[in-house]
C-alpha cells in the first residue's frame, strides 16, 4: 500500500516503515562517526527502548559501546489497512542492523508497568544477556495500571495552583493563539505521579537487584527536562514537573540502595527540549522548541536526542569521564540549551511571535520536519508514491 501521513492534532496516525528504517540508519550512522565509546555498557536495559531518548540510547550502547541490549516497549503491530506505531518499525530497523552486525537484540512489547512484564525481562536477561551493567529508564505513557492495586491512573498535563494563559502553536496549520488550562486537582496530581513518577523505575531496579541481575557498577539513568521559565506554569511547576520531582525523589533512593549494595550508581538526566511524540502534547513546548531550534542552529549548537544521548555517553557516563551534577544532583545535558545568551534571545522572540511572522521568526519548518521524522515522512531517498508493505513482523 501507498502510505501517506495522516495528521490528527500533535499525532500522525500513520508511519511509514521504510521512512522509519531509513531515519535509524541515520543515528547508527551518526554513532559509528563518532568512534567506539570506551569502557563503555556491554549488556543494557532499556525500558522505552522505541522511540525518542530511549532509542537514541539503545542505538548508542549497541552501535557506540557494542553492547547486548532488551529493548522493553509498548507498541502496536499493523491491523488490515492500518500501519504499526512508528516504534514498532523502528525497533525492527534497529534489531536487524544490531544482529547484522553481530550484537544481540532482544524485545519485549507489553506493558512495562506490569509485574508480568518485568519476569518475562528477567528471564530473558537471566537467559540471553546475563547480568546489565546500564538500566536506562524513559518510559513516556498517558496511563498506568498499577500492578499491586490495578487501579488505573492516567496523566494530565496541567497547571497546579491557578490557571494558565499563554501563547501556543498549532504546527499543523502553522496558527499563533492563546492557550488556558484550569488547574489539576489534587487527584489528577496524584495520578500524573503514578503515571509519570519513579516508583515504576524503583520496582524495576528492585526486581532486578532482588534477582540478582545487577552487575558489579550498574548504572541506571532517566531523563527529564526543565527548560525555561515560558513553560514552567505548564511543565516544572505543573503535573508533570510534580511527577518529574518524584522521578528524582527514586533516583536519589535508587542510587542510595545501589551505592549500599556495592553498584555503581543512579541519576537524573535532564536532556535538551526536542521534537518527540511526547513534547508534541505539551502546550507552549512546540513553539518553544521552534524559537529555539531557529537560534541554535544559527550559532551551530543545535542538538537532536542521539547527538544528545551519544555526547552524554561519551563525555560524561563512558570513556573515562566523569558525570558532572549540578546543585541538585542532575546531570545536565541541556547545558547548551540552557545558556544565558540563548534564552535571553528566546525571551526577545517570545512576545513578538504571532502567526503573520511565525515562519520568520522560529524555524517551524524545521519543527515540521523533524515531527514527521518521527513517522518515517520527508527521508531522503524514500519514494513515498511506491507501495510498501505495512506488515512487518517483529524479528
Amino acid at each position: 500500500m501507498v502510505i501517506k501521513p495522516k495528521v490528527r492534532g500533535f499525532v500522525c496516525v500513520t508511519a511509514h516503515p521504510a521512512g522509519c528504517a531509513a531515519h535509524i540508519q541515520e543515528w547508527i550512522d551518526y554513532v559509528k562517526r563518532k568512534g567506539p565509546i570506551k569502557n563503555g555498557p556491554k549488556s543494557v536495559l532499556v525500558i522505552g527502548a522505541s522511540t525518542g531518548y530511549g532509542l537514541a540510547s539503545r542505538i548508542t550502547a549497541a552501535f557506540g559501546c557494542g553492547a547486548k541490549t532488551l529493548g522493553v516497549f509498548f507498541e502496536r503491530p499493523s491491523e488490515d489497512d492500518r500501519p504499526a506505531t512508528p516504534g514498532w518499525y523502528n525497533t525492527i530497523a534497529v534489531t536487524n542492523a544490531a544482529r547484522a552486525a553481530g550484537l544481540y537484540a532482544g524485545n519485549l512489547n507489553g506493558d512495562a508497568f506490569s509485574d508480568d512484564l518485568k519476569r518475562q525481562a528477567l528471564e530473558v536477561i537471566k537467559r540471553d544477556l546475563g547480568p546489565v551493567d546500564l538500566v536506562v529508564y524513559s518510559l513516556a505513557s498517558p496511563r498506568r495500571t498499577h500492578p499491586k492495586t490495578g487501579t488505573v491512573h492516567k496523566s494530565v498535563l496541567k497547571p497546579v495552583g491557578k490557571s494558565f494563559r499563554n501563547k501556543t502553536v498549532d504546527t499543523d496549520k502553522g496558527v499563533v493563539s492563546e492557550v488556558s488550562i484550569d488547574p489539576a486537582n489534587e487527584a489528577e496530581i496524584a495520578d500524573t505521579v503514578a503515571v509519570m513518577g519513579g516508583e515504576d523505575w524503583e520496582m524495576w531496579m528492585n526486581a532486578l537487584a532482588d534477582a540478582k541481575l545487577l552487575a558489579p557498577g550498574a548504572t541506571s539513568v532517566a531523563y527529564s527536562y526543565i527548560g525555561p521559565e515560558v513553560t514552567w506554569d505548564i511543565y516544572k511547576n505543573g503535573t508533570i514537573g510534580l511527577a518529574k520531582n518524584d522521578l528524582e525523589r527514586a533516583g536519589k533512593r535508587i542510587d542510595a540502595q545501589l551505592k549500599a549494595h556495592g553498584y555503581g550508581r543512579a541519576f537524573i538526566s535532564v536532556n535538551k527540549a526536542l521534537v518527540t511524540q511526547a513534547s508534541s502534547a505539551i502546550p507552549v513546548v512546540p513553539l518553544y522548541i521552534s524559537i529555539l531550534y531557529k537560534i541554535m542552529k544559527a550559532k551551530g549548537t543545535h542538538e537532536g536526542c542521539i547527538e544528545q544521548i551519544q555526547r552524554l555517553f561519551a563525555t560524561q557516563m563512558y570513556n573515562g569521564s566523569a558525570l558532572h551534577f549540578d546543585d541538585g544532583g542532575r546531570v545536565r545535558i541541556d547545558d547548551w540549551e540552557m545558556r544565558p545568551a540563548i534564552q535571553a534571545e528566546v525571551a526577545k522572540i517570545w512576545p513578538q511571535v504571532t502567526t503573520e511572522n511565525l515562519a520568520a521568526l522560529t524555524d517551524i519548518g524545521g519543527y515540521r520536519s523533524e515531527f514527521m521524522k518521527l513517522f518515517g515522512f520527508g527521508l531522503p531517498g524514500i519514494n513515498y508514491e511506491a507501495d510498501v508493505e505495512p506488515h512487518v513482523p517483529m524479528p
